[in-house]
């Protein structure tokens, strides 16, 4: 699993590439709390790499999710293959967290 970042408009977008899962779900976590600074408005995971995602793997992102609404921050995730997406649905947590199809809406997102 690779995660690399970039930031626009105080809001850090983190691609994954790879897999999520227990293996690798703390360096995800790790990953992208290292790479938020202060200021940051908000995160957006961008899965249109990720090809896989455990249960350990959501835990991670949720524990993610939680922590970024302990400081006012946004999150979202964006650009999900279908069967990444289907684990999302599955386990309910696509009505927990903001999904959207691209990079750019989840961005627009945090202007709303």
């Amino acid at each position: 699993m690779d995660v690399t970042t970039e930031r626009e408009d105080g809001v850090l977008t983190a691609r994954v590439e790879g897999r999520i899962d227990g293996a690798t779900a703390v360096r995800f976590e790790e990953a992208v709390r290292t790479a938020m600074e202060e200021g940051d408005r908000g995160l957006v995971i961008d899965c249109g790499k990720l090809s896989f995602i455990s249960s350990a793997g959501l835990r991670a992102v949720l524990l993610t999710a939680k922590a970024l609404r302990g400081r006012n921050a946004g999150f979202a995730l964006c650009a999900m293959s279908d069967p990444v997406r289907e684990v999302f649905r599955i386990s309910g947590f696509d009505s927990i967290v903001a999904i959207h199809p691209t990079r750019a809406d989840a961005l627009a997102s945090f202007d709303s």
